[in-house]
């Protein structure tokens, strides 16, 4: 565990300046409105969706979901993957109801009056067989958008266990919590915002993923990476390049509030 551990620190280390770009990106002071919020919302709700993509991705790797059941791997990353599943597919909204953190996204979107049809077209189109690309061009998703998606869907569909367990932790549950203090910090600043949902929705995250999920996502990986050095380095990278990735989508926002 020692030597994991080390492992974890160093992988921390490697990234720094790339996980400073995003949770200090000058975005966050520039949402100052419920319309500046929807337009965030309206290129971040891809991210929630295709967070939930890698981690059931992750599930059915490291467990089994088919039938019939057998024992498959690790029931030690069995467990870590199966109690993050829970909470971020089944948790509780301010109004006591079960809900995975998509669904309480798309109605903290609703109180804003953001766009969803959007996201709920491109849902729609995946669906019926339809490619990611005429899904992206049919509905006009922003490219900074498709950028991070098409890593994300990558990450999950064709890259090794290591690989998906380390974007998932540092580039999506470890980085969550600081993020959204950010905004959370700074966003509020419109008494006459109603942004009740929404409010919830991150203070939920920074709750859940600020300690439990980021020490569960971190084990994993440590467990998955064990003592290969090559599955370190593989690690990092592809952590490096889904932080790039998600400053860039922070660019295109933030593009489209100055407009």
């Amino acid at each position: 565990m020692e030597t994991a551990m080390t492992s974890i620190e160093a992988l921390n280390a490697s990234f720094e300046r790339e996980r400073k770009n995003v949770v200090e990106h000058e975005l966050y002071g520039s949402i100052k409105s419920s319309e500046h919020l929807a337009i965030f919302m309206r290129h971040h709700v891809y991210a929630v969706w295709d967070f939930m993509t890698l981690l059931k991705s992750l599930q059915n790797e490291l467990t089994c979901t088919t039938t019939p059941w057998y024992p498959k791997g690790n029931a030690d990353t069995r467990y870590l993957i199966n109690e993050i599943v829970i909470d971020e597919e089944s948790d509780v909204d301010q109004n006591g109801q079960r809900k995975s953190h998509f669904e309480m996204y798309l109605d903290a979107m609703k109180e804003v009056d953001a766009n969803r049809k959007e996201i709920n077209s491109f849902l729609d189109l995946l669906q019926q067989s339809t490619s990611t690309d005429e899904a992206f061009e049919t509905v006009g998703t922003p490219e900074s958008v498709r950028e991070l998606v098409k890593y994300t869907l990558d990450v999950a569909l064709n890259q090794p266990i290591h690989v998906k367990a380390a974007v998932f932790t540092f580039g999506r549950e470890d980085l969550i919590p600081e993020m959204f203090l950010s905004i959370v910090e700074k966003l509020f600043e419109d008494p006459e915002a109603e942004v009740g949902a929404f409010k919830y929705y991150l203070e939920r995250h920074i709750e859940v993923d600020g300690g439990h999920h980021s020490e569960l996502a971190q084990r994993m990986t440590s467990i998955l990476c064990g003592d290969d050095e090559e599955k370190w380095k593989e690690a990092e990278t592809a952590v490096k390049k889904a932080l790039e990735l998600r400053a860039k989508l922070w660019d295109g926002v933030l593009s489209e509030i100055r407009a």
